[in-house]
């Protein structure tokens, strides 16, 4: 907040809880109040919120995608980090964000006397749901001078539910000749992304596959430290750091901002502002490559608050 007011985005903040601070504080993992906000605005900035393992409510997340219908998710990757193991990675996935594995339409199912003796999901996929995040993957490549478009798929296997999906983005891009169009299936996409980066700019997917790629695409560039991310839809766009929560640095006043700082780039080109967002990141990008203010995780020493003078510095 400090960097991007710094910056002169001119932004009036709302501050609202979620998470288990939230249910903490109100009972509600999600507060009306916090859910009004967005719905008045159309946006939001979002912090990593906790969601327990196997037990206790839903994804927040989730459960924010759906409200709101998000069903475009972001996430942007390039090289920043000097000296590592990639260089001129600038990669962007875009993942279906409200169908799949991820709808939460699972149960457990008695087995010989055993009530979780086997558990059931059931993926769903549609044709406008396919068709909805393929044409906004060309779309992108498109306003964006990207050169390609990649569909992941597991069609071979999966040949209902990933086959739906991989016939629709076939015929979008039947619609989009200016831009490249080629698929792969999701292993060999996991090793490519490994092995051959560079062949690729664009890649959409559905949400499962997309969740998984898209974190491998982070460790190219750095680690989740420098992750951004968009959900977004036709009357709404929420922006967050795509890392989870690090209950073990809480308060110590540690942590990187950057995730946060690039997802409120993402969120100024979002509303026009994108010589503000250009700023922003050159100024985190000239920071950063500078090597001498650091966070722990980027092999510095230097705070949260020293990082973000740092950045307003150079801004």
């Amino acid at each position: 907040m400090r960097i991007l007011d710094a910056a002169g985005a001119g932004i009036a903040w709302d501050e609202q809880s979620a998470g288990m601070a939230a249910v903490e504080a109100f009972g509600d993992p999600i507060p009306e109040a916090t859910l009004a906000s967005i719905r008045r605005s159309g946006l939001a900035l979002k912090g990593p919120l906790e969601t327990p393992i196997g037990e206790g409510f839903r994804s927040i997340n989730v459960a924010l995608r759906k409200a709101f219908d998000l069903y475009a998710n972001v996430r942007p990757a390039y090289s920043i980090v000097p000296g590592g193991r990639y260089a001129g990675i600038d990669l962007v996935t875009i993942r279906e964000n409200t169908e799949g594995l991820y709808v939460g339409v699972e149960h457990y199912v008695p087995v010989a006397g055993d009530p979780r003796g086997a558990a059931e999901s059931t993926a769903i996929v549609t044709r406008a749901g396919s068709e909805r995040i393929a044409r906004f993957a060309f779309e992108y490549a498109r306003t964006h001078a990207r050169r390609k478009v990649t569909a992941v798929h597991k069609a071979n296997i999966l040949k209902y539910t990933s086959g739906l999906f991989l016939d629709v983005c076939r015929e979008v891009a039947r619609a989009y000749a200016d831009v490249e169009f080629d698929e792969c299936i999701v292993d060999a996409m996991a090793m490519n992304l490994v092995l051959r980066p560079e062949r690729y700019d664009v890649i959409v997917t559905t949400n499962l596959f997309g969740d998984i790629l898209s974190d491998e695409i982070s460790g190219l560039v750095g680690g989740l430290g420098l992750a951004p991310g968009a959900n977004i839809g036709r009357s709404g766009a929420i922006f967050e750091a795509v890392h989870g929560t690090a209950p073990d640095i809480a308060g110590k006043g540690i942590a990187n901002p950057g995730a946060l700082v690039l997802a409120g780039c993402m969120l100024l080109d979002h509303v026009g502002q994108g010589g503000c967002a250009r700023r922003v990141r050159s100024a985190l990008e000239r920071t950063i490559q500078g090597g001498k203010t650091l966070t722990r995780d980027l092999g510095g020493t230097a705070s949260t608050d020293q990082f973000t003078d740092a950045v307003i510095t150079a801004l």
